[in-house]
């Protein structure tokens, strides 16, 4: 969003929030206990940058985002396209999953924890598990809505099963993977907090639960400021990332926003 041509309008509403925000703190007098004032926020930050402290849980909890993200990536794309291609597999799997995609992810961690340890396989799987189905919603639906003439015009060419799902229909489906991958990332950032909050020492959310105990909410402040902007981040290189490789994919791009 921008105002004319050329001003974004991010830059004001982040700087009126903060505004807000210390306007308010200064007028109620809150306690820092409660809501500590920006400038403290800022100065929990340096005190943590200049520690190394911040750059190592960043590290770590990106790792592991991408790792997770990655193998949910590769995993929902073969499940959708075995489903795709043989019709046996998706009535056996189809009921399996669909009772797996009610369950919250988070809500499989006392038994991750006694099937794969308190390492990061936990937390790694606790971040597939968030991303694998929207991925694989997203593509199946993707297949699932191909125009069957584009199919006609790939077997009349010659093409083989294969070459028609690779060559005509995961073209097609693509808009609706690049939906369904952009929700999992947002997924994915939410699990690995939770999957940092329980049997971890380090990462972002170890960080806020290691603050919390500490009654440092101030440095709960920068963690969860600064998991919303790597969040944003994520998602702003991930869709530029797509449009750079697909440009026919119809993404939103923060330049062509309009107010």
């Amino acid at each position: 969003m921008r105002i004319g041509k050329s001003l974004p309008v991010w830059p004001l509403v982040a700087l009126a929030i903060v505004a807000t925000w210390a306007i308010g703190v200064a007028v109620t007098g809150v306690s820092r206990a409660l809501l500590p004032s920006p400038a403290l926020v800022v100065d929990a930050a340096q005190e943590l940058a200049g520690s190394g402290q911040l750059a190592k849980h960043v590290r770590v909890s990106v790792t592991r985002l991408a790792a997770g993200f990655a193998l949910s990536t590769l995993l929902a794309l073969i499940a959708a396209f075995v489903f795709a291609r043989v019709a046996w597999v998706r009535s056996v799997v189809e009921p399996p999953l669909e009772f797996l995609r009610q369950i919250p992810p988070l809500a499989m961690i006392p038994l991750l924890i006694l099937w794969l340890g308190i390492g990061e396989a936990q937390k790694i799987g606790i971040i597939t598990l968030a991303c694998f189905f929207p991925i694989f919603l997203g593509t199946t639906g993707g297949i699932a809505q191909c125009d069957q003439k584009l199919i006609e015009v790939g077997r009349v060419s010659g093409l083989s099963p294969n070459e028609i799902l690779l060559r005509v229909v995961l073209p097609s489906a693509l808009p609706s993977v690049v939906i369904g991958l952009r929700i999992a990332l947002g997924q994915g950032w939410r699990a690995l907090v939770g999957a940092e909050l329980v049997a971890s020492s380090a990462g972002l959310g170890y960080l806020i639960e290691d603050a919390q105990n500490l009654a440092r909410t101030d440095i709960v402040v920068v963690g969860v400021i600064l998991i919303g902007t790597l969040g944003l981040a994520s998602d702003w290189l991930f869709r530029h990332a797509i449009a750079s490789a697909w440009p026919w994919v119809p993404v939103d791009r923060p330049h062509e926003s309009n107010a």
